[in-house]
């Protein structure tokens, strides 16, 4: 499944009391999406790394009350006046099975012992799989028989939707989307390789480093030497600041660059600066100047970056002309 997809089936599985399990590689974006569905709906989530945790820890502790012995939750599980929120159990099948286990009568029934888990909770798992060069251990059938599975595949349209909605560094993002093969290539023989991941770190990296900071070998570190190589290429025949600027600042004549790339560069720079008044009314009346495909797609990244938008006089004019575009 897509991500979209992933957070879709999330939504609906939250009408009903079952667990889900995301299965996917590591670095593409499991727990980010459990994440952003807890901070979008207005949840708790607390986020427990199954691999930390000993046998006994959900059962928690016994103490004498009067002539008889009670359990004491750990402080981790939600108590009984929690407001709704996602139980979420990282990397779960890197734990040990005898770990897996103790988590049988939680994940089926909502209860451990005498803690019961509250309602309007709801409990979320994720791990890589095996062919992912991971730590893993099998998970028991009878624990894998208690889950809903989604099997998470990284798809670059939802990434880099995230990433203009995150403003992530432009350049990255306009490499990527000039080579989207590129976003998730699993490692060989180098301990770095390119993951959403990774290329959050790289991007993180290049806005962090000045321009006397060389970043060759320490990109190489984060998304692999082939990578990085090619990275550093498209840096280099990239748009300028100052060309950016240029058009910016006379975005109805202008000179507006005829490479692909460089048109990518722009918009995704005008996305990242969403928030100023100018770059956004330039952006609006470049919506006439630009080939309708790069148009439409400035459009959609200011309106993910910056939905009010949708109340540009040029934006509005642009989707009368071009309503296909937004079907």
């Amino acid at each position: 499944m897509t991500p979209s997809q992933i957070r879709t089936n999330l939504d609906a599985l939250w009408k009903t009391r079952w667990p889900a399990f995301i299965w996917g590689p590591p670095g593409v974006g499991k727990s980010a999406i459990v994440s952003q569905l807890a901070a979008e709906r207005g949840l708790e989530l607390i986020d427990i790394r199954a691999p930390l945790l000993d046998p006994t820890d959900l059962r928690g502790i016994p103490a004498v009350v009067g002539d008889r012995a009670e359990w004491f939750a750990p402080s981790f599980l939600p108590r009984a006046d929690a407001k709704p929120g996602i139980l979420f159990f990282d990397e779960l099948n890197a734990a040990p099975p005898i770990v897996q286990a103790s988590l049988y009568q939680l994940v089926l029934d909502r209860r451990v012992g005498e803690y019961r888990l509250p309602d309007g909770w709801r409990i979320v798992a994720a791990g890589n799989r095996e062919q992912d060069r991971s730590v893993v251990f099998r998970m028991p059938d009878a624990l894998a028989n208690r889950f809903v599975h989604l099997q998470f595949e990284p798809v670059f349209d939802d990434w880099r939707r995230w990433a203009v909605t995150r403003r992530l560094n432009p350049t990255v993002v306009s490499f990527l989307t000039v080579r989207r093969e590129l976003l998730h290539k699993p490692g060989g023989t180098e301990r770095a390789f390119p993951t959403p991941r990774s290329w959050e770190i790289a991007a993180d990296i290049l806005d962090a480093y000045g321009p006397d900071i060389a970043t060759d070998e320490v990109l190489a570190g984060t998304v692999g030497t082939g990578a990085a190589v090619e990275l550093q290429e498209f840096i280099g025949s990239a748009l300028s600041a100052a060309e950016i600027e240029a058009v910016l600042a006379d975005p109805d004549a202008a000179k507006l660059p005829k490479k692909l790339s460089s048109l990518y560069v722009l918009v995704n720079n005008i996305a990242r600066r969403s928030d100023d008044l100018v770059v956004r009314a330039a952006a609006g009346r470049l919506l006439a100047r630009l080939p309708l495909e790069i148009a439409t797609l400035l459009a959609k990244d200011l309106l993910s970056a910056w939905p009010r938008f949708v109340t540009d006089a040029n934006f509005k004019s642009f989707i009368e002309q071009h309503r296909e575009a937004f079907a």
